[in-house]
């Protein structure tokens, strides 16, 4: 880990020291200078932690249903491009009891920096699997027994009439604006929208993915 020089003390950067010597994590003070030119987002605040790259989960093993555990609860990402409304469904879904999320390899954003810092721990808790293409990971996922249900602003079942919540599921949020692609879309075996009173015509796909996750998590017993 490191640490800039000249920081104003602050009881947050003690508990960092004392939880990285906890760790046996060595902590390193640099230049300012030195620690923004490595860090790969806009304000590191003075903080720059080097960890091993995440494990990748397996589809499939996302998809058991596991006698006595929790029934799957997926989330999957349509063509996501904002890291920061990337990190930020993450840190929803894991909140709201997902088991896991699903991310297209490419043409999406990825866990970076920035999404990570957004995600405010998340990714360190919820299982990732990264699958070469949506629609066929949606195929398996419906194969498996996980309902498949897409968030589309035209469907005419709204979210909270959503039958299947207590089932194994996989929530399908599609990109910013566009919405999900047309391929996602009939992978889905459910379509579900969100009612809005408003003139804006969209939520934030974040926002979006709050209400649907937390809609499943009501709905389940342990929820």
């Amino acid at each position: 880990m490191w640490l800039a020089d000249g920081l104003d003390p602050a009881p947050i950067l003690d508990d960092i020291a004392a939880l990285a010597a906890t760790a046996s994590v060595p902590v390193r003070t640099v230049n300012n200078v030195r620690l923004r030119q490595v860090a790969t987002t806009e304000a590191p605040q003075g903080v720059l932690a080097f960890a091993a790259p995440l494990p990748e989960a397996d589809l499939d093993d996302l998809a058991i249903d596991r006698p006595g555990g929790r029934a799957p609860f997926l989330v999957v990402v349509d063509g996501l491009t904002d890291p920061h409304n990337l990190g930020a469904l993450l840190r929803t879904a894991q909140c709201a009891g997902a088991t896991g999320a699903v991310l297209p390899r490419h043409r999406s954003a990825h866990v970076t920096a920035t999404v990570a810092k957004a995600a405010a721990g998340a990714i360190e808790y919820l299982p990732m699997a990264v699958v070469p293409g949506i629609a066929s990971a949606l195929a398996r996922l419906a194969g498996a027994g996980v309902w498949t249900v897409g968030l589309d602003a035209a469907a005419p079942t709204p979210l909270w009439s959503l039958a299947v919540a207590t089932e194994p599921i996989a929530l399908v949020l599609g990109a910013e604006g566009a919405g999900l692609s047309r391929l996602a879309k009939t992978r889905c075996q459910l379509l579900v929208s969100i009612p809005q009173a408003g003139p804006i015509a969209s939520l934030n796909v974040a926002a979006a993915g709050a209400l649907a996750c937390f809609e499943v998590s009501r709905a389940r017993p342990e929820g």
